[in-house]
């Protein structure tokens, strides 16, 4: 008991959950804590619990909200929980079947609201359960097979049934492969209805992957505009195929299985659905969230306006996510480092390094697209070098992905950005000698000679040569000249 005679235990969920409503709903773990914890709570002392929230509610009572979607969820499930049992009833909330699928963007969004308000139907119903079978084993929200068996055999003695979207959630965290023959075979001993679903999932080693095409907006490139907000440039995004199974689960997790469309707009404003959370909702399957995502994350980078702001936990979400990256998550890699905002530029530097210090990031890829934003006008070549600057003099970056030119693992930041400047140098001197760009960038050929200086690179990068064979002494010259002949050094 603490000095005011409340179990530490509930002292402890009140103080989390005024701490993460109060700030941005906290990281994946501490907000699926919270959740879990309310629900264990409120099996063993629902009056204790109401009692401990009831202050974290009233402090909210007011016309002001918290200032993220998922500090707004987490506050949803506190008000449930103060209410008194039965206070509501079922007939005056929005019932499931009323929910029309209107966007396809919004499918990491619809699974995690989905899953909130079952938790708030328990709570208001009395509804009670062992624990949530979707709290994440590790930090990105994954679920471990083993875990899951073991929370359903905890179901099963407590004779209690798993929520659908719960065990649905749980389902789309389990993934990466092969499961242990003894998981699989006290998967398939459990007696609950779900039990063979269950089984017949981690079977197969969870959702399969999905494929995918990269596409292009049709149309020239746009000029700018002075107009606030106006878009400038053309995106490419990347669609994904449909998935199997979809009818198992609940409807508003339809739009993950559907395929995806990216050329295909929308009427609803792309913001807010960037979180952490819409990563760990597929921790599996960062390219089918990222794919999602993609407009959102090129609106701070091709719109000005300050709505465009905020989400910036998103990319390193996505970077930590356990599935393998591919071009969704190279392209929101892309446009970040070409935002506007300050914290989303900050947010894709700290998901490239955290990439490659996985050995997760494909310099070759990350650079070839680079160029061709640059190109189409989607991105701006200043912004992206002061970002690629910023990532080479982090420390802590690991090894280079795949690609490099010469390139080497040891250099640190250098090592990172090497690859992915020689992928994207090409492309762009190219464009300069056919006219598409007006002029050379002094400052990303001085930071590709630095980086190959400090990664020890070698080996040669198409254009630069005949850069650095022109006749006069200006930056741009002067910069291939020393890129050309750190390359070239023995």
């Amino acid at each position: 008991m603490d000095g005011k005679g409340v179990p530490a235990g509930l002292a402890a969920v009140a103080d989390s959950a005024a701490e993460l409503i109060c700030g941005d709903g906290g990281s994946v773990r501490a907000y699926e804590e919270l959740l879990d914890a309310v629900v264990r709570r409120a099996g063993r002392d629902r009056v204790g619990l109401a009692e401990v929230l009831r202050p974290v509610a009233d402090h909210w009572s007011g016309l002001h909200r918290p200032r993220t979607r998922a500090a707004q969820r987490l506050l949803a499930v506190v008000r449930a929980a103060v209410q008194p049992v039965g206070a509501e009833p079922r007939a005056a909330r929005a019932g499931g079947g009323d929910w029309l699928e209107t966007c396809q963007h919004e499918a990491a969004r619809l699974v995690i609201d989905e899953r909130v308000a079952e938790v708030c139907g328990w709570l208001r119903d009395g509804v009670t359960v062992p624990m949530l079978l979707a709290a994440p084993s590790r930090a990105g929200g994954a679920v471990d097979p083993r875990d899951l068996v073991m929370r359903l055999t905890e179901y099963e003695q407590a004779g209690a049934r798993p929520g659908p979207a719960d065990l649905g959630q749980a389902l789309l965290r389990c993934g990466g492969g092969p499961v242990d023959r003894e998981v699989l075979r006290a998967a398939a001993e459990l007696t609950l209805p779900e039990g063979p679903r269950v089984a017949a999932w981690l079977r197969q080693g969870g959702l399969p992957r999905p494929e995918w095409t990269v596409e292009q907006e049709p149309g020239p490139p746009q000029p700018p505009s002075r107009r606030r907000g106006a878009r400038v440039g053309r995106r490419v995004l990347v669609g994904t195929g449909e998935l199997p199974g979809r009818g198992d689960f609940p409807r508003t997790f339809w739009p993950l299985f559907r395929r995806f469309e990216p050329l295909i707009g929308c009427r609803h404003l792309l913001l807010g659905h960037r979180e952490r959370h819409a990563a760990a909702v597929l921790p599996w399957h960062p390219e089918i969230v990222a794919a999602r995502m993609l407009a959102e994350v090129a609106a701070t980078a091709d719109q000005d306006g300050p709505g465009n702001a905020g989400g910036a936990e998103f990319l390193p979400a996505l970077a930590a996510s356990e599935g393998p990256p591919g071009p969704a998550v190279h392209l929101a890699l892309a446009y970040g480092l070409g935002a506007g905002p300050d914290a989303d530029r900050e947010a894709a530097v700290a998901a490239l390094t955290a990439l490659a210090a996985r050995d997760r990031l494909d310099g070759a890829l990350l650079g070839g697209e680079l160029a061709r934003l640059v190109l189409l006008g989607t991105l701006r070549l200043p912004v992206v070098t002061e970002s690629l600057r910023a990532a080479a003099g982090t420390a802590s970056a690991g090894a280079a992905g795949s690609g490099a030119v010469g390139g080497s693992t040891a250099g640190g930041g250098a090592g990172v950005v090497w690859p992915v400047l020689a992928a994207a140098l090409p492309g762009l001197l190219a464009a300069v000698r056919a006219g598409a760009l007006p002029r050379h960038h002094p400052p990303l050929l001085s930071l590709a000679a630095d980086c190959a200086r400090d990664s020890g690179a070698r080996g040669t990068v198409v254009g630069v040569e005949e850069l650095a064979g022109r006749p006069g002494s200006s930056q741009a010259v002067r910069e291939a000249r020393r890129l050309r002949n750190t390359l070239a050094a023995a």
